[in-house]
């Protein structure tokens, strides 16, 4: 099983980035410490030191003096449990009707943490939509379908479900065929832009300070992404549509960001953005593939209006292939991509096992502050507009290939709570985990507290 001084060193080499840099990185503490049979602890300690490691690295272009990097394997892993409280309370992470179901044949799991995802699954099934139908009447009714069959059925009405698959079905599918060759962190050069000045960083500053972020994510591994930017110092804005439900987790993955509402079906909303993209260095989007296009939100068409942007888009299963559009989430790619049956046989129970954490969106949001980083310094020193493509799915093709190790299913595993602190947010006084990357010895300090949405006008703050 690799460890995370080699994943980082991998995940350095792969985008050519200065060798040098590297000795600058410490990782303290032992590994592993999330239950797992895959290498989930070092997955998240080597995303979390590449993050922080490039961001350092385009600090150093910008006059920043040298600087210590580490990062500690229990706090990497507190901080990818996700664990945050408001006012003293731990909001459910699922909804009632989310989880997985035995089928006639095989197992399925349901992602019904949306009202619209959950009304679509059971209509789907022939079921009523809404609050009244229990738990137990959806796994009746699939005990009568195939996992496959129920899957297809819940995606095409536009819900959300993935059918338990070994891994080497899964590895076989066409969906998996069709990014095996893709690169994890996919970085290329959409238009041709002068490079960008940024200022020469103060004494003291954090690397990304005065960078501009638009952040155009809902669920974890694009809020993920922002919050991180933002504890490296960049402006981040949280674009949010008056239109659509959060989950309760935007009030931990809010933190350092500004909150704003617009509303694209409004032209007076797409002119906001488009004036605040004129003045943002990125612009992170997690819809699925082509759904912004519409709204003149595609890579090449930002790029066309405000040269020298980078673009970072999340997707689930990826930008190519048959299940491209398809919606999906971390539970549902470590489902059908056989994590779940491999941690099952590993713990040697016959029950489907989730791995401990959702390590999916977590270090594909801490890859894709990596792949921003690592675009921008490209900005900087080559000119040209920039796209960062990062997948679910790739990542998880990616934890595969770092190995295995079923004792560390038998490891003791941590306490989240012991690594909580208390940050002011408007929800209420929330604990949360800071981030584990410290510069210097130093924890990130992020310059917002979270905030609900709409808390601030879509406007750029002037300092």
């Amino acid at each position: 099983m690799s460890n995370a001084e080699q994943i980082l060193h991998d995940l350095w080499r792969q985008q050519a980035l200065p060798q040098s840099a590297l000795s600058q990185v410490t990782f303290t503490g032992a590994t592993p410490c999330l239950p797992s049979s895959f290498a989930v602890t070092a997955a998240a300690q080597s995303s979390i030191a590449a993050a922080a490691l490039a961001a350092h690295s385009l600090g150093q272009l910008r006059g920043s003096g040298p600087t210590r990097l580490s990062v500690d394997t229990a706090q990497a892993a507190a901080e990818c449990s996700g664990l945050f409280a408001i006012d003293g309370n731990t909001p459910p992470s699922w909804a009632p009707l989310s989880g997985l179901y035995r089928c006639r044949s095989g197992w399925l799991r349901v992602h019904a943490n949306f009202d619209h995802h959950r009304d679509r699954a059971l209509q789907a099934l022939g079921l009523k939509a809404g609050v009244q139908t229990s738990r137990e009447q959806l796994q009746k009714t699939l005990l009568g379908h195939d996992s496959v069959a129920a899957e297809q059925a819940i995606n095409e009405a536009g819900g959300a479900a993935s059918a338990l698959r070994e891994s080497s079905d899964w590895l076989q599918h066409p969906q998996a065929l069709a990014i095996h060759e893709l690169p994890l962190v996919e970085i290329s050069r959409i238009g041709d832009a002068p490079a960008r000045q940024l200022p020469v960083l103060a004494p003291q500053s954090p690397p990304l300070h005065d960078i501009r972020v638009l952040d155009l994510t809902r669920i974890l591994a694009g809020p993920v992404a922002g919050r991180t930017l933002a504890a490296y110092g960049a402006e981040v804005m949280l674009i949010n549509s008056p239109n659509l439900p959060n989950i309760d987790a935007i009030a931990d993955t809010s933190r350092g960001k500004l909150s704003a509402l617009l509303d694209f079906n409004l032209e007076q909303d797409r002119q906001r953005l488009d004036r605040l993209l004129q003045s943002s260095n990125v612009f992170v989007q997690g819809y699925r593939p082509g759904s912004l296009a519409g709204f003149g939100l595609d890579p090449t068409q930002i790029a066309s209006r405000s040269p020298g942007i980078v673009c970072v888009s999340l997707s689930a299963y990826g930008r190519l292939g048959p299940w491209a559009a398809r919606r999906g989430f971390d539970s549902l790619v470590q489902t059908v991509a056989g994590f779940n049956l491999d941690e099952a046989v590993a713990a040697g129970t016959d029950e489907p096992k989730a791995m401990p954490v959702q390590i999916l969106d977590y270090a594909s949001g801490f890859l894709m502050a990596f792949g921003a980083s690592v675009a921008l310094r490209r900005q900087q020193l080559e000119g040209g507009s920039w796209h960062v493509q990062i997948s679910l799915a790739r990542t998880a093709q990616w934890l595969r290939s770092l190995g295995r190790d079923n004792r560390g299913l038998s490891c003791q595993g941590i306490n989240a709570c012991d690594y909580l602190q208390t940050y002011e947010s408007g929800y209420g006084v929330l604990s949360a985990v800071p981030h584990a990357a410290r510069f210097n010895g130093q924890t990130c300090i992020w310059r917002y507290p979270s905030a609900a949405p709409g808390s601030h006008p879509p406007v750029w703050p002037i300092h």
